[in-house]
């Protein structure tokens, strides 16, 4: 599998993610939005936008670890928050996918969002291309 990261020299270089990414390989992953909840379903950190980002963050590399996926597969994420203010929710997010990515920058996208589930305030949802063939 390989990502080649691109980002062109006449568009401005992004300090969290790559402006293009072209992914080659055999398997495509489709993460649905992870929440954060615990195992049980159970909303944590209501009312704390950092401790959900981070959680959600958290379940999204479990869930692409259930896939037989790493981090570094993502070619994609979208970012859903709830009532998003670039200046309070960027720090956190980017604080929050680098525990997850490391310097991995795959393509993404933030959308402001005006409610999801009530105590909601994050949701992501990726896309990973691997060649690696996982037997479970």
């Amino acid at each position: 599998m390989a990502l080649e990261l691109i980002n062109p020299d006449d568009l401005p270089v992004p300090e969290m993610y790559t402006q293009v990414v072209v992914a080659t390989g055999s398997r495509l992953v489709f993460i649905s939005g992870q929440q954060p909840e615990d195992i049980h379903g159970k909303l944590v950190g209501h009312g704390d936008f950092a401790a959900q980002a981070r959680l959600a963050f958290a379940n999204l590399g479990r869930a692409l670890r259930a896939a037989g996926a790493r981090p570094g597969h993502v070619c994609k994420i979208t970012i859903y928050i709830v009532d998003y203010n670039r200046d309070e929710h960027i720090p956190i997010i980017e604080q929050a996918q680098i525990s997850l990515f490391g310097n991995h920058k795959p393509a993404n996208v933030v959308v402001g969002v005006a409610i999801m589930s009530p105590g909601y305030l994050i949701e992501v949802d990726a896309i990973a291309v691997i060649d690696e063939v996982v037997t479970r």
